[in-house]
């Protein structure tokens, strides 16, 4: 695929956030990248989570969340399978950014998985 492509991937998959979660990311990046530091991550948050935050902190670089496209393609079966493991993966990693650890994050990802499966 690609790089492209899977970047709209990423997009989509940020645009079907809820609308109360979206409203609430501020100062974030999202990047795409080919590979990750180390086998086995699909993406990666670094900064410093909401919950960790006060109105007295200033404001600083922007957090960073980058999607890795090779393992991603490596995984998936289909292009259907693709697109929601990238959305998995783009909601796994808001959840760190909204203060998830990642047990609570995992868990918020099985709980949004069966929740789509009766849909």
């Amino acid at each position: 695929m690609r790089g492209r492509d899977f970047e709209q991937l990423v997009e989509q998959a940020l645009a079907e956030l809820p609308p109360a979660y979206r409203r609430r990311i501020r100062n974030v990046v999202m990047v795409v990248e080919d590979e990750p530091p180390r086998p086995g991550l699909l993406g990666l948050y670094e900064g410093r989570p909401l919950t960790e935050r006060s109105f007295f902190t200033p404001m600083s670089v922007p957090d960073r969340i980058t999607i890795y496209q090779g393992p991603h393609e490596r995984a998936a079966h289909s292009p259907n399978e693709l697109k929601n493991m990238v959305s998995e993966t783009v909601w796994h990693e808001i959840g760190h950014y909204f203060g998830m650890n990642e047990r609570q994050a995992l868990r918020a990802e099985r709980r949004r998985a069966a929740a789509r499966k009766r849909l």
